[in-house]
C-alpha cells in the first residue's frame, strides 16, 4: 500500500480541502459569515454582471430550482439580490450586492496571503519548480481550461 505521503493524487486532495477550510476561515474572520463552499461557484458566474437563474442552472449543472434555493439563501444573507428580468417578466435576474463583492474581495485577499504563505515555506526555487509542475498537469487535463472558463462546478451537497 502507498504511503499517504507519497500519493500525488492524496496530497492534492488534503492541500486543496486545507486551503479551501483555510480560505473559508479568514474570510469568515472578516465578517462574511454563512458561505458554504458551493456558494463560489455561483458567485464567479455573477462577477461579470446579472444573470438569469436558467442561466446560472446551464452553468452550473444544476435545476434551475437548485440554484433559486441558493439564490434564496444567498439573498437572506445579504450576498445576493434577486428582480425581475425587465426583457422577460417570468424571469429572474440574480447580482451579487456589495456584501457578495466584499466576500469576493475577502476571499482573493485570503488566497493572496495563503499564497505568500506557502511560497514562503517552499522557498522561492521550490515553488518556482511546484508551480511549473503542476500548471504542466493543469494544462495537460484540461483542469486549467476548466478553471479559466468558469466551467468548474460545485459538488452537490456542499
Amino acid at each position: 500500500m502507498l504511503d499517504p505521503a507519497d500519493d500525488l493524487v492524496l496530497l492534492f486532495t488534503a492541500l486543496s480541502a486545507a486551503a479551501d477550510a483555510e480560505v473559508r476561515r479568514r474570510v469568515e474572520a472578516a465578517g462574511f459569515t454563512g458561505l458554504r463552499q458551493a456558494h463560489g461557484y455561483l458567485f464567479q458566474h455573477l462577477i461579470p454582471g446579472p444573470a438569469r437563474i436558467s442561466e446560472l442552472a446551464a452553468k452550473l449543472g444544476m435545476t434551475p430550482q437548485g440554484v433559486s434555493k441558493t439564490v434564496t439563501e444567498l439573498a437572506r444573507l445579504g450576498y445576493a439580490r434577486r428582480s425581475v428580468d425587465e426583457g422577460d417578466q417570468r424571469g429572474r435576474v440574480v447580482e451579487l450586492t456589495e456584501r457578495g463583492l466584499g466576500a469576493i474581495e475577502a476571499a482573493r485577499t485570503a488566497r493572496a496571503d495563503l499564497r505568500a504563505h506557502y511560497q514562503e515555506v517552499l522557498g522561492p526555487a521550490a515553488a518556482e519548480a511546484v508551480l511549473t509542475g503542476l500548471r504542466r498537469l493543469a494544462v495537460e487535463t484540461g483542469a486549467l481550461a476548466e478553471l479559466t472558463a468558469r466551467r468548474l462546478r460545485p459538488i452537490h451537497g456542499t
